[in-house]
């Protein structure tokens, strides 16, 4: 059968030149330069951008034509595990309790509430039918008034994170007019319910002023509250779990800065807890007439808890709380009237640990599997004993549990339902620990079926991300069974760069220290062929967003290992877009990363492991990148230009496939259903890949 003939780039060389340094790119000119009009609105793009990615959508069509049957046959398996007409577990506020549910069949969420206790339900919103005839529709938020008279709900139908918020009144049923505009999707009501604050969204794609307008008003009664002057930093609107204040927060991936308005006068002016200062990360909540911040002062690096006067709240006059110890990271803090509760991570695990206001007494919740993932709930009530948390592990399905924080009681309230049925002891879950190059312990997560072969015969998908302190759980996943019942074995690696080991972990592969991401994934990849797990050629590497960019680099360092790498919407031009202040995230992003505009040693450090630019004439592993024309995030024609360049320099006959969705974003398809086939098509990849061999070798 003959191979289909992928599509051929255009070159259209375009010279770059940064700190006497010169590169050029090839590839430059499949960035629009109207891309925030795409943003807005996919049909934008320029034809010949549009031709070309239409023309590598079809290649990878006929590459994958033989795997159509397998990526139904996986979509069918992964919807099944999916419950119809699911619900959430009711979360009571005052005389209500509010919930959201599925329809048979539906793609989106009714959002209702009932009377406490029982009653006839009130449908708030129907996301399924408002999303008939849009080829994408996601809401980003909702919230209802704290009167219980409004609901508020933001809407993105471009998949471009530019949000619409509508507010409905709940005693006529009518959509008020004259929605906000140009949002992030981020809003919230004042205590009072006279006033929405929501934040505005600049034609950059940034957070950069937040607003406020009467509840029940429109775009002419919007009053800036708050303007950010530094193209870094994004903003964030809420309110403290008392309803004491609202608050504005700023902040990149180093530094924070929380204002506060008083609930008693919501029109206020807003003030800063404390100003600024590089470094300094804190987060502020109202308890027992005193703030509680969450900060990593004075060295702080797992944070600890300060206690300052709501009159007087700047670091002066901080007291500390619950002190910093070394190796437990204190992720956050939220309160009930009577209770603190910490939610903390030591060697890749969490607790929670629930602080009684007039004893001081503690104790913890936690669980005795080998790995698991353990989070807050969420809840509405302040004045309340109950505590709601969420537990997973690879083997067992989401539970949800109300836990009185008086008599440490546990009420299993819902277990995820599986409707094709799954038994959590046909699986087995371990915690594995890889050397790194530098000697440190990287945790790896495996699940595979019990009876599994260690003998290096099984195909493996491994997982990393590692970025932004955003820590991989070890949560339970529906749709990686369809991979361990074949066989398989999935494994995450923990890489430095998430926080699973605390916040020293994220900051060991950050910045200078970003290359520490990449050969702990490889080091992981190592210690489970050296065990039996896999072996080289059999192990398809996958990852997103940030993660996408660590596929890039260890494509580029060992391409050996691989049998394919899936980068799902991948940063991998990175030295191109960070040095690029017009783009979405760029400010925000050089504390991350490090400045190559203004640092010639973040130049040099980048320009040594940025996935574009490090492509060269090597026989790279089968490779699947995706992408959304209309992602702000990670903009389309970074996977675009790096399959193109992979393409020319492979000298490999393993194949190179870009799969770009034209009507969504970085999320991928909206809806509970569509999205699965995305994950069909990386799974059919991956299992095609190991098959291929690529074709054995050669």
């Amino acid at each position: 059968m003959t191979r289909p003939v992928p599509p051929k780039a255009e070159k259209r060389p375009k010279r770059i030149i940064q700190f006497n340094h010169e590169r050029v790119d090839d590839y430059a000119w499949m960035k629009d330069e109207n891309w925030q009009a795409v943003l807005r609105d996919p049909a934008a793009i320029r034809p010949d951008i549009k031709a070309h990615l239409e023309a590598e959508n079809a290649y990878t069509k006929a590459m994958l034509a033989g795997t159509d049957g397998l990526q139904d046959q996986l979509f069918a398996e992964m919807r099944g595990r999916i419950k119809e007409d699911d619900a959430s577990v009711p979360a009571p506020d005052g005389a209500f309790e509010y919930y959201w549910r599925f329809e048979p069949g539906a793609q989106h969420r009714i959002r209702a509430r009932r009377p406490r206790g029982g009653g006839a339900e009130t449908v708030l919103l129907d996301e399924d039918a408002l999303s008939k005839g849009k080829a994408y529709f996601h809401v980003a938020g909702t919230e209802h008034s704290p009167d219980h008279a409004l609901f508020a709900y933001a809407v993105d139908e471009q998949g471009s994170e530019v949000y619409r918020v509508f507010v409905k009144d709940l005693a006529t049923g009518a959509v008020l007019p004259e929605p906000v505009e140009s949002a992030t999707g981020a809003f919230t009501f004042s205590p009072c319910s006279k006033w929405l604050f929501w934040i505005w969204r600049d034609d950059n794609g940034r957070p950069a002023k937040v607003f406020r307008r009467p509840a029940r008003g429109g775009t002419g009664e919007d009053v800036l509250v708050y303007d950010e002057p530094d193209d870094g930093f994004f903003l964030s609107v809420g309110r403290v779990s008392s309803d004491a204040y609202i608050t504005i927060g700023a902040g990149d991936h180093e530094t924070s800065e929380v204002r506060l308005i008083p609930a008693a006068d919501p029109t206020a002016e807003p003030r800063v807890v404390e100003p600024r200062t590089p470094g300094l990360r804190y987060a502020v909540e109202e308890w027992d007439g005193r703030l509680l911040i969450h900060t990593n002062a004075d060295g702080a690096i797992d944070f600890k808890v300060m206690q300052a006067p709501a009159d007087a709240p700047g670091r002066a006059h901080w007291r500390e709380w619950i002190p910093a110890r070394a190796g437990r990271f204190i992720v956050g803090v939220g309160v009930a009237r009577d209770w603190c509760v910490q939610l903390v991570r030591e060697n890749a695990l969490n607790r929670i640990l629930v602080t009684a206001r007039e004893t001081g007494a503690e104790h913890a919740i936690a669980f005795d599997e080998e790995a698991y993932a353990l989070g807050l709930g969420g809840g509405y009530e302040y004045d309340t004993t109950t505590l709601r948390f969420v537990y997973e592990s690879p083997t067992t399905p989401r539970q949800w549990f109300d836990y009185d924080m008086a008599s440490g009681e546990r009420t299993l309230r819902k277990t995820q339902s599986v409707p094709s049925g799954h038994d959590p002891s046909a699986y087995v879950t371990h915690r594995l620990s890889a050397t790194a190059t530098d000697g440190a312990d990287v945790p790896i997560t495996v699940l595979m079926r019990a009876g599994t072969p260690l003998d290096g015969s099984a195909p493996m998908l491994l997982y990393g991300y590692g970025a932004y302190g955003i820590p991989m759980d070890a949560h339970f996943s529906t749709q990686a069974l369809s991979l361990v019942d074949r066989g398989w074995i999935w494994a995450t690696a923990h890489v430095r760069g998430g926080s699973e080991k605390g916040w020293g972990w994220f900051l060991d592969g950050r910045g200078p220290k970003k290359p520490n991401t990449f050969s702990d994934f490889i080091a992981c990849a190592e210690h489970l062929t050296g065990a039996g797990y896999s072996r080289a050629g059999r192990i398809v590497a996958y990852g997103g967003s940030a993660g996408g960019m660590l596929m890039g680099a260890i494509a580029n360092m060992r391409p050996d290992l691989w049998a394919g790498v899936i980068g799902a919407v991948p940063f991998v031009d990175v030295l191109n877009t960070i040095s690029d202040a017009s783009l979405p995230l760029t400010p925000p992003e050089w504390p991350e990363w490090g400045n190559p505009v203004e640092d010639a040693a973040a130049y040099d450090l980048i320009a040594g492991y940025s996935p574009y630019d490090n492509i060269s004439a090597k026989a790279y592993p089968a490779v699947l990148a995706t992408g959304g024309l209309s992602d702000p995030r990670v903009t389309y024609w970074e996977p675009a230009k790096w399959v193109a360049k992979l393409r020319e320099a492979t000298t490999g006959e393993a194949p190179i496939l870009l799969k770009i969705n034209m009507e969504a974003g970085h999320g991928g398809a909206s809806g509970r259903f569509e999205y699965l086939k995305e994950i069909a098509l990386d799974y059919a990849f991956a299992i095609w890949a190991v098959e291929r061999g690529w074709e054995r070798a050669a």
